[in-house]
């Protein structure tokens, strides 16, 4: 999959999803992330974007430090742009904000199209490398896009491809770290199907102790609590706490569903 190309198709969905807000009276919240106005998501994309480019542009082995302003791009004169540290932020989204983060987006998207996927740079998971951060942003990009877009609208569905892989990477990479950062209680054995209704693909995974097991799923009914099926897009929203367990067609213990997001946290 092109990661690359369909990082800078979601981050010119969301620019075209925001810019229309620029002025126009109070930001809107955003409903799948509670704690922030749109103009929060902008400024936390444009953040996210400006420091993963610092980390590939200049191959890093550390994590550039936060309090490293000039990594932002930020101008002399800021001191009325919303605040990450005190959210949510009020007022009108401003377009000078849109631009800045349309600047780094387009940064970024240069760098992850134009960098080998295995030049060796820090990232936050077991993975260090490029390809971590193509398969990352694509993702982040990909879910905010439809946070802002449903905070102004009708959200329009993940892209099947990305979307298909976005489950997997879940359970590879997410889940776990989510655990640890939240000391997540242990599995019992706790066990959940996801199959893509829309595509070929279904996933099993099991919750023994610390370890998250995602195993092969060859399609038949081996044991689990529950299966949860539902277009790709739709399966990636939930396992990132956008939509409910309602959108999608449940089979088994509802319980165990219920479980899962005790297992796995939303962060």
């Amino acid at each position: 999959m092109d990661h690359a190309a369909h990082f800078r198709r979601e981050v010119e969905a969301f620019e075209a999803a925001v810019r229309p807000l620029a002025g126009r009276g109070d930001a809107p919240l955003v409903p799948s992330c509670p704690e922030w106005t749109v103009s929060d998501l902008v400024v936390h994309l444009g953040w996210v974007h400006r420091r993963v480019a610092a980390i590939i542009r200049d191959r890093r082995d550390t994590p550039p430090e936060l309090t490293d302003t000039a990594l932002f791009g930020l101008p002399e004169d800021h001191a009325h742009w919303p605040d990450p540290r005190d959210t949510p932020n009020h007022g009108p989204l401003l377009a000078e904000v849109v631009d800045w983060f349309a600047e780094g987006a387009a940064g970024l998207a240069e760098l992850l199209a134009g960098t080998a996927p295995d030049v060796r740079v820090w990232t936050w998971s077991r993975e260090q490398s490029v390809g971590f951060w193509r398969r990352m942003q694509t993702i982040e990009a990909a879910v905010h896009r439809w946070d802002a877009e449903n905070a102004v609208g009708a959200a329009r569905p993940l892209d099947g491809e990305p979307a298909a892989d976005m489950v997997p990477q879940t359970f590879e990479v997410m889940v776990p770290a989510r655990r640890e950062w939240r000391k997540a209680p242990a599995g019992e054995g706790e066990t959940y199907r996801f199959r893509r209704s829309d595509g070929p693909e279904a996933w099993t995974v099991r919750f023994d102790g610390d370890e998250v097991r995602l195993g092969r799923d060859d399609g038949g009914d081996g044991d689990r609590d529950v299966e949860v099926v539902g277009s790709a897009s739709d399966l990636a929203l939930f396992l990132w706490g956008r939509i409910p367990a309602e959108r999608l067609e449940v089979r088994g213990d509802p319980a165990a569903l219920e479980r899962y997001f005790a297992l796995a946290p939303p962060v």
